[in-house]
């Protein structure tokens, strides 16, 4: 926890001191792109200090990240979606080639069985006796989710063919199902990959590529500030002196991410320290994950719903003055 807040810390220094630049030529863009040496040493300061910090106060720190850790689940997300979409529209646009178009099919196909190959791997594994009920749920409601993206992505209401961007969907919460069950306690007897409870080199392995896949995920999310603008702000023409992307932003969710490693690390519990080489273990975890892959779920089907609705209310709109004209 104190190294997550010495970096968040850091982080947040560099948001406010950033948010608001919007050229090239303006001092905080060099700043921002330069200066390592004495970002570094403040960086190595605050580290530094927050070992100093009272104990009470990194325990008031623990309770903020655990906020601080939700919402940069939420912004990860919008960001997934996004991009899930943008390479949906690339491939299955109405613009594009029929060539472009079969390979797009092809894709979403595959990710389709591989989503529903995941489950049946995570039901043979982690669902295979009836006392595993949690598992059950999870694997079953994941399951519905999969047949709801599937039948979704087929109405012909849906704009731009989203077979694609929901296959991909589909396989992105059954790993999120597959990551919530790998987090259950390691004495959960249907959990079958953590009975023996010892280190190997697997688990170091795994552990290494959490690390630096949550570290990708953050940059990604960071640089990628046109997910977060309302549709009359995305429209608007970027100058040759702009910036490329909010550096305030950016600095925002490594903040936001600092506080998420250090809920990893301690498994969202402030009370049990996490055991050696384990991250992200735990009933708490579990439980963030699996309603993460529920979130994850509800935003995309009102991606797909939403303008199906706008349109509908467009059209209802001329047939009620049409009838208001006629009673008159």
């Amino acid at each position: 926890l104190r190294v997550s807040l010495g970096c968040f810390i850091f982080f947040f220094v560099m948001f406010l001191s950033t948010w608001n630049t919007l050229k090239l030529h303006e001092a905080q863009n060099s700043w921002h792109s330069d200066n390592w040496i004495l970002k570094f040493i403040l960086l190595v300061s605050v580290m530094v200090a927050s070992f100093f910090i009272p104990p009470l106060y990194i325990q008031i720190y623990g309770e903020v990240a655990r906020v601080g850790a939700g919402i940069f689940l939420g912004l990860q997300l919008v960001s997934v979606i996004e991009f899930i979409t943008w390479w949906n529209n690339y491939w299955m646009s109405h613009d594009q080639s029929k060539q472009r178009c079969s390979f797009g099919l092809v894709m979403s196909t595959v990710f389709y069985m591989a989503s529903v190959c995941g489950i049946a791997v995570m039901c043979y594994l982690y669902a295979a006796s009836t006392a595993c009920l949690h598992n059950i749920f999870f694997i079953s409601l994941t399951l519905l989710l999969v047949i709801l993206l599937m039948v979704m992505s087929m109405l012909s209401m849906v704009k731009n063919r989203a077979l694609l961007s929901s296959g991909i969907m589909a396989s992105y919460i059954v790993f999120l199902c597959w990551s919530a069950i790998r987090s259950e306690p390691s004495h959960t007897k249907c959990n079958a990959h953590t009975q023996n409870g010892h280190t190997d080199w697997i688990t170091m392995l795994s552990f290494l590529i959490a690390i630096g896949a949550i570290v990708m995920a953050t940059f990604s999310t960071g640089i990628d500030s046109d997910s977060f603008k309302f549709e009359f702000d995305k429209d608007d023409a970027k100058e040759e002196d702009d910036i490329p992307y909010s550096y305030g932003f950016f600095h925002l969710v490594f903040s936001l991410g600092a506080m998420y490693f250090a809920m990893l690390f301690i498994s969202w519990n402030l009370a049990h320290p996490a055991r050696k080489w384990s991250m992200d273990v735990g009933w708490t975890s579990t439980w963030v994950k699996i309603v993460n892959e529920w979130f994850a779920a509800a935003i995309y089907l009102w991606k797909l719903i939403a303008p199906i609705m706008r349109q509908n209310r467009v059209h209802e709109q001329p047939q009620t003055t049409a009838a208001e004209e006629v009673s008159t």
